[in-house]
């Protein structure tokens, strides 16, 4: 027995490595292909990199990095070359036209980048960010009338309900005067808990004080930091995600001694079981009638109930099989928690720094209220303040500051704006090779000066409330929102923005209208992260926002 043992431990080490010198061998050959091939990157400008090594990935993905990214977008322009590893060049692009070209015109040769398209389908499956061309339109053809505004329209209740118990847990804490309270963790529950009850007729939380949360709830939350240690072999080495079975590979990760790697497979297990529970659940319901759906959380009106639905009409060259509905629930639960509840802590955060904009912002709710009382949707989506303060949020600090792409054949890169290059000739396009990665500066385009004007890095409300410059039609940045990239365009676009919208206003609004936000005597800073995330300054980069909190 301990011969076999012996035999299958030694043949899995020589396949590990096998497959270790193969991705290592092809992620050398696409780093060093550019001392033996010159290219036109070679002539575009860009910093110095700091290591050969490392290029200027320390800079650019560094928790404080905001400074490095507004200078090279100031220095060099729209399209700048950076280094990678081992010097392989990268772009950073924030031209308009360019834009334009990689998100909406060119958007099948731009795609996601390997790493990030292996890694998802290996955690979460075929979900609709895991998945590329043919297979990823018709994906989107089923899934995007779940996202129209007469299904937003449908989750206002819903939004409104899981709300006002966030609303009642506040109002308990500051019951006997102000406290300082951490709004990041509350937000994620809110967020969880409205993908839960809106997108898949399920609750994951009470929203009480103290109660324990959710094994879903810790593994989303415990995610993204797990998966920031992989982030040279998902970009590099994502070849070994793809290697053999899935059976195989879970073999060799139960097998390996690596506490991390155990950790993400633990919290997968996590995430895919709940997401089998629940689409289980749903399934039964349907097939029990309408009225089995009816007593369920949400009462059919959510987005998986009407997705299944859907789905079950679809004619066959169109259907979705169970494997890729299940993938959904986690897919859209990890891409709509994180992202809009940091947007509305920034919001809160924003507000709590200015006093007078927080004071207009609750006069208009208040006013709204008065007239109306309960704020339906149109009327909610009208409010021009609370429109204003979201949008400028969204455009000065976008919850994802970046996304990259990585072309898959040569192709021709236009410039609304040329270049110097370092010939000293003006640039007008870049040939661009194949297999090059593409760092879509999300916050340069929204930060633009030349579009935005020169109190682009300013948060100001009411830009939105009079007309826009002409140079920001003129720019026709591709954005599918408000002529920015915060939820990017054409074919990838973020599909579910109405949601994270509708899900920003009405927390907003019934928070600023019952309470009144302060910054703490404390330092927040908010980190570069994936996801911007804030912290406190001094301690320890734990991810939190105390802020001063009183009823009004």
């Amino acid at each position: 027995m301990v011969s076999i043992l012996f035999s299958v431990s030694t043949m899995l080490a020589l396949i590990l490595q096998g497959i270790l010198l193969c991705g290592l061998s092809l992620a050398c050959w696409r780093v060093f292909r550019q001392y033996l091939v010159k290219t036109a990157l070679d002539n575009i400008p860009g910093p110095p990199s700091p290591s050969f090594f490392k290029g200027n990935f320390p800079q650019l993905f560094a928790a404080h990095g905001w400074e490095f990214h507004k200078d090279i977008a100031e220095k060099y322009g729209g399209v700048v070359k950076v280094k990678a590893v081992f010097g392989e060049n990268q772009l950073y692009v924030f031209d308009p036209k360019a834009l334009h070209h990689i998100v909406v015109k060119d958007q099948y040769v731009y795609e996601e980048t390997s790493g990030f398209i292996q890694g998802n389908l290996t955690l979460f499956g075929k979900a609709l960010f895991s998945t590329l061309g043919e297979y990823h339109r018709r994906q989107r053809k089923m899934l995007n009338p779940v996202f129209s505004i007469a299904h937003m329209r449908e989750m206002v209740p819903i939004f409104y309900d899981v709300t006002h118990r966030l609303r009642d847990s506040i109002s308990t804490k500051v019951s006997n005067g102000p406290q300082e309270i951490d709004v990041v963790p509350w937000m994620a529950r809110t967020a969880l808990e409205l993908i839960g009850q809106s997108g898949f007729g399920h609750s994951f939380d009470t929203l009480a004080e103290d109660v324990t949360t959710s094994s879903y709830s810790e593994a989303i939350k415990r995610l993204g930091p797990a998966l920031l240690q992989f982030s040279f072999i998902r970009t590099y080495l994502w070849q070994l995600a793809n290697v053999g079975t899935p059976k195989m590979r879970r073999f060799v990760v139960d097998l390996l001694p690596w506490k991390s790697l155990h950790d993400v497979r633990d919290i997968i297990d996590t995430i895919h079981n709940t997401s089998l529970e629940i689409f289980e659940s749903k399934k039964k319901a349907l097939l029990d009638g309408d009225e089995a759906v009816e007593r369920q959380v949400g009462q059919g009106k959510d987005i998986l109930s009407i997705l299944m639905r859907a789905n079950m009409d679809a004619s066959g060259e169109d259907k979705l099989d169970e494997s890729e509905l299940v993938a959904q629930v986690a897919g859209l639960t990890f891409a709509a928690v994180d992202t809009t509840s940091n947007a509305i802590s920034r919001t809160l955060h924003l507000l709590a720094q200015h006093q007078n904009i927080q004071e207009k912002l609750r006069h208009e709710i208040a006013e709204a209220r008065t007239k109306t009382g309960s704020l339906a949707y149109d009327e909610l989506v009208s409010l021009p303040y609370l429109d204003a303060v979201c949008r400028e949020t969204l455009r000065l600090h976008p919850p994802v500051p970046y996304l990259s792409r990585t072309t898959r054949e040569d192709i021709i890169m236009p410039l609304s704006k040329p270049l110097r290059g370092l010939d000293g000739e003006d640039v007008h396009e870049i040939p661009v090779p194949n297999n090059t990665n593409i760092m879509i500066s999300i916050i340069a385009a929204n930060r633009n000066p030349e579009i935005w004007g020169s109190d682009s890095l300013q948060w100001v409300p009411e830009r939105w409330l009079a007309p826009l410059p002409s140079s920001v039609a003129k720019a026709h940045v591709p954005g599918v929102y408000s002529h920015l990239m915060t939820f990017l365009g054409g074919g990838r676009a973020c599909i579910g923005f109405k949601f994270s919208q509708l899900e920003m206003k009405i927390v907003l609004s019934l928070l600023i209208e019952s309470f009144r936000f302060a910054p703490p005597n404390k330092e927040i800073y908010w980190q570069m992260t994936t996801i911007a995330t804030p912290t406190v300054v001094g301690e320890g980069g734990k991810v939190q926002l105390p802020l001063l909190v009183s009823k009004v």
